[in-house]
């Protein structure tokens, strides 16, 4: 059942970036000759609207192929109207940027899902107070329950977390205690701590950790896009960030995950219900558009970036530069996935 998962979600994330490419390509008047899920021997195929539907055998990607699409052999070049390479740089741009522009779309309509649905989040219940902390000098206790700080309804520690690490002065805790509410003040005091890459940095702390305590949360409509607005921002976010870590070698290499790994975090979510699914969804989609923006030839991040050069300059790239970075890409792509692949075997075998 998780391999079938695993398949399953993968195919539509590679649909909804395949389909952004396709949908602007055809609004813009491309001919599309391939429309494929995955790569290789081909499982199934309809002609539809014009264009070669299909399934292939290997599902880790896939492609649409366009008239006058042929950045490695230029001879084949059409001049027809209806070909790739008669739009303008910035209309082959818009089309590029379709595929990574739909999979973040994707990740806010799952995470608008997700906010109506209701998921489980940690609750605002304090699992222990640090030693000398702001919150023990000022009388918190395990098990107290935090209901507001200042004017601010509190229901989860993510809550708390964003009041407590933007404020600089004294806040009014209100907290349920036994069955009665009571008010403290206390003021956070800057401390060492790690962020998610283990780095040393400083934050607004009061000393409290949560209980293991789960409460589920949903929203309404317009609170709804809020929430999915902030979370893909976030998880755009923390995925440029991984990525510029990476390569500062901050983050270790031994951390690249490959397809092994992307199936079994699949798998694991769908054993905890269609919330975990789309969360895991989500996270993958905003990973592969932030992955295909890289400007990394062979990715639509790399045409971005030679259609930028042709508008800059006012010339196209020289076949013979386009086959070399086009080369050198496909080099940097194989070897992520052995590294990744590797780093899978380690970790799993």
């Amino acid at each position: 059942m998780g391999t079938v998962t695993f398949l399953l979600v993968l195919s539509v994330l590679v649909f909804i970036h395949e389909l952004g490419h396709f949908s602007v390509a055809r609004y813009l008047g491309v001919k599309v000759y391939d429309f494929s899920i995955g790569f290789g021997p081909k499982l199934f195929t309809k002609e539809f609207m014009g264009t070669r539907w299909s399934l292939s055998l290997l599902p880790l990607g896939g492609y649409v192929k366009m008239k006058g699409q042929e950045d490695l052999d230029p001879a084949k070049l059409s001049t027809d109207a209806d070909s790739y390479n008669m739009l303008s740089p910035f209309k082959r741009i818009l089309i590029l940027l379709a595929g990574p522009g739909a999979n973040f779309l994707l990740a806010f309509v799952l995470y608008f899902a997700i906010a109506l649905m209701g998921h489980q989040t940690l609750g605002s219940t304090i699992g222990g107070v640090v030693k000398d902390s702001p919150a023990q000098i000022a009388g918190l206790l395990k098990n107290d329950k935090i209901i507001q700080i200042n004017n601010t309804k509190i229901y989860t520690w993510t809550d708390l977390s964003k009041v407590i690490k933007t404020s600089d002065t004294a806040m009014k805790f209100v907290v349920q205690r036994d069955n009665k509410v009571r008010v403290f003040t206390l003021r956070a005091r800057l401390t060492d701590s790690k962020n998610m890459f283990k780095e040393d940095i400083k934050k607004m702390m009061i000393g409290i950790s949560p209980a293991p305590i789960l409460v589920t949360t949903s929203y309404g409509l317009s609170d709804g896009l809020g929430f999915a607005y902030d979370k893909t921002i976030e998880a755009s976010t923390m995925i440029f960030q991984g990525v510029q870590k990476l390569l500062q070698g901050i983050v270790p290499s031994s951390e690249v995950g490959g397809v092994i790994t992307i199936g079994k975090v699949i798998s694991d979510a769908s054993q905890n219900g269609i919330v975990a699914i789309f969360i895991i969804g989500a996270l993958i989609s905003v990973n592969l558009g932030v992955l295909n923006l890289l400007p990394i030839p062979a990715l639509d991040g790399g045409h971005i970036m030679f259609n930028l050069y042709e508008m800059i300059t006012k010339r196209k790239p020289s076949e013979k530069m386009l086959i070399q970075l086009t080369i050198v890409g496909w080099v940097m792509l194989a070897s992520l996935m052995i590294l990744g692949l590797y780093n899978d075997i380690n970790r799993f075998f």
